[in-house]
């Protein structure tokens, strides 16, 4: 286990890196990850280490569906609902409108992750991860 060599700088311990993690890359490669980086305005290295830690972390435990994945899937909740009242011709009432909007606050989440384990399960299943 390598050893996390610690400052303390104003009541905060400080870790610094230490370790190297290194991959070989093309420069066609290099030049996306790059592009990347600079579109989030910060440091390639930096980049890099936020993207490894976030995939281990994430590859941990269950799979997680990002913010927009869950508001997409939220979208698809209630346009599936309410077009089924329109499909069938049929008005829906203000309270069908707003327990729809409180069902699908309460499931999107779920939903999302649901679909999100779905994709991962069948990439593996498809020899992707």
């Amino acid at each position: 286990m390598p050893q996390i060599v610690s400052e303390i700088n104003q009541n905060q311990p400080r870790e610094f890196r230490t370790v190297t993690a290194s991959t070989k890359v093309t420069e066609l490669e290099l030049a996306e990850l790059e592009q990347a980086a600079a579109s989030r305005g910060v440091r390639l290295g930096e980049w890099v280490r936020d993207v490894l830690l976030r995939e281990a972390r994430s590859s941990a435990g269950a799979p997680e569906a990002d913010p927009l994945m869950t508001e997409i899937v939220a979208l698809q909740l209630f346009l599936t609902s309410v077009l089924s009242f329109v499909a069938c011709g049929e008005r829906m009432s203000a309270d069908q409108y707003q327990e729809l909007m409180r069902n699908v606050k309460v499931s999107k989440r779920r939903t999302a992750r649901e679909i999100v384990a779905q994709y991962a399960a069948e990439r593996k299943e498809e020899g992707y991860a």
